[in-house]
């Protein structure tokens, strides 16, 4: 027999759309599920809207955030639940009917050391913007393939409300018990380091709302200086080789914050751009240098941080017409 599912849904303020969050809880194909909701502090009726819920149906909780914020809300719910594999919820998205059935059945074909998944969507009444389009285009691709890791250090390759896990797993992973932000991303990193492997999905299993107040597109902790130290923690302690010469190729917003960074901490590098009004400045003591100079070392690793889609492609020909691997001897932090 499957074992019970636990859904653990932080919440804060978001009683417009809760209703159609349980509902599409409570219309699940698969039924032996708890959901356990966290009130972090809400000001609005949420809270109301859930306890109303849990009076109906006993597979719903509702309880107060032990602390403040997102990772204590889901460490509360983690602490209540039963189940034996784990999923989180976001509590202004959309459960697809089949999306519990279909992760479960995923996970328990494969085993253990396993994430389930499924695709996303975005939707919004005032519609979905350029860049969102191009993130829900991009993961997707990833997860239909089932080779998420290999854009690790792009952006957030797992979609926090939209995979499932064995609890052994997850607690071999460390959980929630993680306090760094963003979240999700790191939870991610914490898969990848502790081997588990993605079950590719063709089906979209979850509905993403998009709106101006969401927390992702509000919130300091989603900025994307944060997801800069993010990225460079795990890369020195997952990936950084340390017989070869660290480069770090471009000089705009991001390639500047993790420079500073490695200075900070004292990591050498070499810093190369193809920007000629930028080549030979000083920056923070770092002379700017072309990019041809990677060429004259003869170890190296290096870290892209060039957003540029055309740029990117130019640098992958160049690292393949060096025998260069991608995740070994350069990494895209874009």
């Amino acid at each position: 027999m499957p074992a019970k599912i636990s859904v653990l849904i932080p919440f804060k303020n978001t009683a417009a759309y809760l209703p159609e969050c349980i509902d599409s809880i409570l219309n699940q194909t698969f039924s032996d599920w708890e959901a356990i909701f966290v009130d972090d502090h809400s000001s609005d009726n949420s809270a109301k809207i859930v306890q109303n819920y849990a009076k109906n149906d006993s597979r719903i909780k509702c309880l107060k955030n032990k602390g403040s914020g997102i990772i204590t809300a889901l460490c509360t719910a983690y602490g209540d639940c039963n189940g034996n594999l784990i999923t989180r919820m976001d509590s202004d998205d959309i459960m697809m009917p089949e999306k519990l059935h279909a992760m479960q059945l995923d996970l328990y074909t494969k085993g253990k050391g396993h994430i389930a998944l499924g695709l996303v969507e975005y939707f919004s009444e005032k519609g979905v913007n350029d860049g969102y389009k191009r993130y829900e285009k991009w993961l997707n691709k990833l997860i239909s393939l089932g080779c998420n890791f290999d854009e690790l250090y792009k952006e957030c390759v797992i979609p926090s409300p939209c995979w499932m896990v064995h609890r052994e797993d997850f607690d071999k992973c460390g959980g929630f018990q993680s306090n760094i932000y963003p979240e999700d991303y790191d939870l991610a990193f914490r898969f990848f380091k502790f081997g588990l492997k993605c079950i590719p999905s063709k089906n979209i299993l979850h509905r993403w709302r998009d709106y101006a107040v969401r927390t992702s597109r509000t919130s300091p902790n989603y900025a994307e200086n944060s997801f800069v130290d993010l990225k460079l923690k795990y890369f020195l302690e997952l990936s950084y080789d340390h017989s070869k010469t660290l480069v770090v190729w471009g000089a705009g917003k991001k390639g500047k914050k993790l420079a500073a960074l490695l200075l900070k901490i004292k990591i050498p590098f070499e810093w190369i751009c193809d920007n000629p009004k930028k080549i030979g400045k000083n920056i923070y003591g770092k002379i700017l240098k072309p990019w041809a100079t990677l060429s004259e070392i003869n170890k190296s690793q290096s870290i892209i941080t060039v957003a540029n889609e055309n740029a990117q492609e130019f640098m992958v020909n160049y690292f393949n017409q060096q025998n260069k691997k991608h995740m070994k001897d350069y990494f895209f932090f874009t």
